[in-house]
């Protein structure tokens, strides 16, 4: 099934954000190479594809998992949890119907 991940920010994550970007992405990645990514990617503070020192506000990840207790474990780990970029993140399952 698939599961949404939501994640909010700290006020001023960026730093922390940059810093635990690689291992973030790489996890992401590996669900992607497993067939198991529908899509992920941060929310810009500000009205922006490309926010500069705005940051984010958070983050958005729909994946593939076998129980919502897998997908809160996977997201539990994340490295952006481990660096303080989240102050909060919610799990719950995810129909998709379009497109």
């Amino acid at each position: 099934m698939w599961y949404a991940i939501i994640s909010q920010d700290i006020e001023n994550s960026l730093e922390k954000r940059m810093s635990a970007r690689p291992a973030h992405l790489e996890r992401l990645t590996a669900l992607k190479d497993a067939g198991r990514l529908l899509i992920a990617g941060p929310h810009p503070a500000i009205d922006s594809n490309d926010p500069g020192e705005a940051g984010f506000s958070g983050s958005l990840v729909v994946a593939e998992f076998d129980s919502l207790e897998s997908a809160q474990s996977w997201a539990d780990a994340d490295p952006y949890v481990a660096a303080g970029v989240y102050q909060q993140v919610i799990v719950k399952p995810f129909k998709k119907v379009l497109p």
